[in-house]
């Protein structure tokens, strides 16, 4: 076995190997059809190896070659679907279907050209170039594009690049004669143990973008309380960190909520009605809450929310039509009525936060104990 052999052997495996672990990711991932796609991309592609090898050794060798040339084309053509899914872009099936099919005509009427020509060599490399650079235009031109979105665009870029420098190497390094003497070059060397590394590289990348999506879906489930869908407690504790390291300096608002006579509510009426009132009350509070802002379920009938770069005027505003909405809650029977209590403070920098926080749960506590059904006041700052 030669050098270009062993290299073909290696990305068998390779291809193959991501093939299955994508296929596993698959069944914990949001993203499974994504992931199926990309899976089945280089179940695909590493059969271009076997090919290439019978191309080599065995007496028939076209219907192998093209073989070759069809196996890697629609493993490419099935990861950049997978990639469109991942990032949800839409493509008529139309189109990669009529692709590869012209291209695998392409390829029947070019295979007894003369080896080695330009002519030849980019007229076989462009559909692969064609393929990636156009997933990676695909990515590169998302809107919402994180450190590894980016990275995984320059390097499909890269890699529909290195096409054209194969077909310009295969020019003048040499390709050989016929495609039986292709394995014993040394561009097939150099061919084969440059897939190699991209091969793994791409692989690499998608699934650690597959496994950042697992990890983020997994930090939500254990950051969110399922009866309210906010923020539990642990959840809104980070959310107000992230926010505040982007914006340390005030004005802020803290605000405290507690549902009144929550527990009667629960024993005349039952737990049906009580989670019920907390489900709905959770939908006010997300769908009053301003863009930027945290909130969350601290607690049994608890909430909190985070106002940031809010003045007090404007906090307690927001805690009086909260407080109008609660006593309008829907889908409750009519004679379930529910109000609610609100503590406000104010704080001008992120190191005033526990200060803030025991100050609206005195101005909570004082709301409970004047009545309920109100909100009061306590700036945590002079």
């Amino acid at each position: 076995m030669n050098g270009a052999s062993f290299f073909l052997g290696v990305n068998f495996i390779v291809a193959a190997s991501f093939s299955a672990v994508f296929v596993v990711v698959a069944t914990r991932s949001r993203s499974r059809k994504a992931a199926l796609w990309i899976g089945g991309g280089f179940g695909v592609a590493s059969l271009s190896a076997i090919c290439e090898l019978l191309v080599a050794y065995t007496s028939v060798p076209k219907p192998w070659a093209l073989g070759a040339f069809a196996t890697v084309l629609i493993g490419m053509v099935m990861l950049g679907v997978g990639i469109g899914k991942l990032h949800e872009k839409r493509i008529s099936p139309w189109i990669p279907v009529t692709f590869v099919g012209a291209s695998l005509v392409l390829s029947y009427f070019i295979y007894d050209l003369p080896r080695g020509t330009f002519i030849h060599t980019f007229l076989y490399q462009t559909p692969f170039a064609i393929v990636i650079l156009t997933t990676a235009a695909a990515v590169l031109s998302l809107r919402k594009r994180s450190w590894i979105v980016r990275f995984l665009g320059a390097l499909l870029f890269l890699t529909g690049m290195h096409f054209y420098a194969k077909a310009v190497l295969a020019v003048f390094a040499g390709s050989g004669a016929t495609a039986r003497d292709y394995v014993h070059t040394n561009y097939a060397i150099i061919s084969q143990s440059l897939t190699a590394v991209l091969v793994v590289a791409v692989g690499l990348t998608l699934l650690a973008t597959l496994t950042l999506e697992m990890m983020a879906d997994q930090r939500n489930v254990s950051e969110t309380d399922a009866l309210s869908s906010l923020a539990n407690r642990r959840g809104f504790d980070r959310m107000v960190q992230s926010i505040l390291a982007s914006w340390p300096d005030g004005p802020h608002a803290i605000i405290f909520c507690d549902l009144d006579h929550f527990k009667a509510i629960n024993d005349t009426y039952g737990h049906h009605i009580g989670d019920l009132v907390i489900r709905e009350f959770g939908q006010q509070l997300r769908g009053r809450s301003p863009t930027g802002a945290a909130a969350g379920r601290i607690g049994g009938e608890e909430f909190a929310v985070l106002l940031p770069n809010t003045g007090l005027d404007a906090a307690v505003q927001f805690a009086q039509t909260l407080r109008s909405a609660t006593m309008r809650l829907a889908n409750l029977p009519d004679t379930v009525n529910v109000t609610a209590s609100f503590g406000v403070a104010t704080f001008a920098s992120a190191g005033e936060l526990t200060e803030a926080y025991r100050k609206a749960d005195m101005a909570l506590y004082n709301a409970k104990n004047a009545g309920r059904n109100r909100v009061k006041i306590m700036q945590a700052t002079s």
